[in-house]
């Protein structure tokens, strides 16, 4: 006896239970996207489902298949689908778990539908495949001495592999002695700048506009003093005279304006570093993501003996693995020991040898091309959008890390530049502006746009609803003025 199933949407359908009503007020895209939620929303489109091609679909219907490409591109961007290029879109919700971001005419409960924020990268694209192969690896070889607390500066092998990797990669100059595990640039911050007070400083040179959070340097009894920066980088040649005995830098790519720190500009930090017997923290933020030309090497590399180098796998690999490192001089060693064992341990140990594992095995620079290919190509999709959108806006900084610096027109003052990031917002679009890293900063507002998480399909909405944010805010200056 056989016995009958309900029919059942599989990951091999070909058609999808829809149709399209060309005498609605609606548009087809509008149709499509709502009857392809609501299919995700009732549990009839499941998570794990692969979804017919857009071809496939379109054929289908009897429509454009631009039209479902932008159906697709929309739900890809509001977190309800994944897409590969070349593969067909995957649903990736459960029902249950499902953010109700509503239509046009429907209310909107979760804010981010495009996530435009600098600083983020793609933690989907996780090696997760290399790291389980690399813990299996570790925990094989692992000697039951090594569970113990150990070297609270960290894996002697993970230092090991640092050691050589940045000195091949970026010229950093590293003894595994001189190197720090941390668990992140936030701890390593408030350690470098511990020790920096430690040794005498007591005024710290900031980068403006720079970080938004500076508890870290605050509690170590630093005072600081803001140093504006350019499409060059920091403007070094303002420390002369500053009373600053020591200095956060971001050479590599500032953040968050994106210029790299000039080769002159350079030359002048060392000499004034070396010349008073100063003190410099390098963050070599976005260092791995240069899309024009090869990156340029660490600062450290110059002047070692002056210098506390800065990185982690925050950006490369994603930000829950918590790995930092320092790279100290050699006179800064003892203080740095000193000043360690009042804070902790340090991270996990496995996971320290696994990251050296994913080094020593070529995983870690196998991952770094694919991404930058992958994160090329989403700022250069971002690039050519905008220029066919807002051809009159000026994008500054080096082809470089996980954002661009959109500058706003000259028109838009910083209570402007809030405005038109609650807008954006309430289209569900997030990104930041100048207003968050600096409230001093002089010259135009400005944007950041992040592309890490977001397709090249989310892009091209995101930029369309930015256009029409901009649209309507110079409307309503022209319409207040005209007013007056």
């Amino acid at each position: 006896m056989t016995t009958s199933r309900p029919n059942k949407l599989t990951s091999s359908s070909t058609e999808l239970p829809i149709s399209l009503s060309r005498g609605s007020a609606d548009s087809l895209r509008l149709q499509l996207r709502r009857a392809l939620l609501g299919l995700i929303r009732s549990g009839a489109l499941r998570r794990g489902v692969r979804l017919p091609s857009t071809r496939a679909l379109a054929a289908q219907l009897g429509v454009s298949r631009p039209i479902v490409v932008d159906a697709y591109g929309q739900l890809t961007a509001e977190g309800y689908l994944e897409s590969r290029r070349g593969a067909r879109p995957v649903v990736i919700v459960d029902p249950g778990s499902t953010p109700d971001v509503g239509g046009p005419d429907e209310p909107v409960t979760d804010p981010i539908r495009l996530d435009h924020r600098p600083a983020m990268p793609d933690v989907g694209m996780f090696p997760r495949n290399d790291w389980m192969r690399a813990v299996r690896t570790v925990l094989h070889r692992l000697p039951a001495g090594d569970l113990g607390y150990g070297d609270p500066r960290g894996s002697p092998v993970l230092r090991r592999a640092l050691a050589d990797y940045l000195g091949r990669v970026r010229g950093v100059i590293a003894d595994p002695s001189s190197i720090f595990v941390t668990s992140g640039f936030a701890e390593g911050r408030a350690l470098a700048c511990a020790v920096f007070h430690v040794r005498g400083a007591r005024c710290l040179a900031v980068e403006d506009p720079s970080y938004s959070d500076w508890t870290a340097v605050d509690r170590a009894g630093l005072r600081r003093l803001s140093i504006p920066v350019d499409g060059n980088g920091m403007k070094v040649e303002d420390l002369g005279g500053s009373g600053a005995d020591a200095v956060l830098v971001t050479p590599s790519h500032q953040f968050p304006i994106g210029g790299v720190l000039s080769a002159d500009r350079r030359q002048y930090l060392v000499r004034w570093l070396r010349d008073g017997g100063r003190l410099a923290l390098e963050d070599d933020y976005d260092a791995e993501f240069r899309y024009d030309q090869a990156p340029v090497g660490a600062l450290q590399g110059l002047a070692p003996n002056s210098i506390v180098y800065a990185g982690t796998a925050s950006k490369t690999l994603a930000p829950a693995l918590r790995l930092g490192w320092l790279v100290v001089p050699s006179s800064l060693v003892e203080p740095m020991n000193a000043e360690l064992r009042r804070w902790s341990e340090g991270p996990p140990r496995i996971d320290q040898d696994a990251l050296a594992e994913l080094i020593v095995s070529g995983a870690f620079d196998r991952h770094l091309r694919k991404m930058r290919r992958l994160y090329r190509d989403r700022r250069n999709h971002l690039m050519s959008s905008l220029r066919a959108a807002l051809p009159a806006l000026e994008v500054e900084g080096a082809a470089a890390g996980l954002h661009l610096t959109l500058r706003l027109p000259d028109a838009v003052d910083a209570d402007g530049e809030a405005a038109i990031l609650a807008a954006l917002l309430r289209r569900g679009l997030a990104t930041d502006g100048l207003g968050r890293y600096s409230a001093t900063a002089a010259g135009p507002r400005r944007l950041f746009l992040g592309y890490g998480r977001i397709s090249e399909s989310g892009i091209d909405l995101s930029v369309r609803v930015l256009s029409e944010v901009l649209a309507d805010w110079q409307r309503l200056c022209q319409s207040k003025c005209t007013s007056r």
